[in-house]
């Protein structure tokens, strides 16, 4: 929990996704050691390599998206936001920002940019409750403080 308001630079990263995949994933792996430990020397014999490579290989792929997960985030800095959502990263500037919200039982808060296009933020989740309102509103602050509307004189 943060002290006060955020202030740049700030970065915000889900909670309970990050807790659960890690506790679940461990839970998985021992459980996955505990079975071929169990198996007995004679029936783990009779696996062929391709068969123990296809194990192997579907534990990198759980590792792959744990490991995305693990590095979605949002940061603020000075000349504007960083998103990465898993494997891709998206910078824009504080003036493509126009808009933070995390609607009622959305998943996660979604940033609207002036193109008119919207990005999802999955750093910031839904379903941690108050901690996610509290990164929306204060993304939206952060925006409103570093955004410059040039108006016509």
């Amino acid at each position: 929990m943060s002290a006060g308001p955020a202030t740049v630079p700030h970065t915000w990263r889900p909670f309970g996704a990050r807790l659960v995949g890690t506790v679940l994933g461990v839970m998985l792996l021992v459980l996955v050691l505990v079975v071929w430990i169990a198996l007995g020397a004679d029936t783990r014999a009779k696996f062929t390599g391709f068969q123990e490579g296809t194990l192997v290989f579907l534990g990198l792929i759980a590792l792959g998206v744990w490991f995305a997960l693990m590095r979605s985030r949002v940061t603020a800095h000075e000349t504007g936001v960083t998103v990465v959502n898993g494997y891709k990263r998206r910078d824009y500037d504080w003036s493509q920002i126009i808009g933070v919200n995390l609607r009622r039982g959305a998943p996660w808060a979604g940033i609207d940019l002036s193109d008119g296009t919207s990005i999802s933020a999955l750093a910031i989740q839904g379903s941690d409750g108050e901690r996610a309102k509290r990164a929306v509103a204060d993304l939206r602050r952060l925006v409103a403080e570093n955004t410059t509307i040039e108006r016509p004189e």
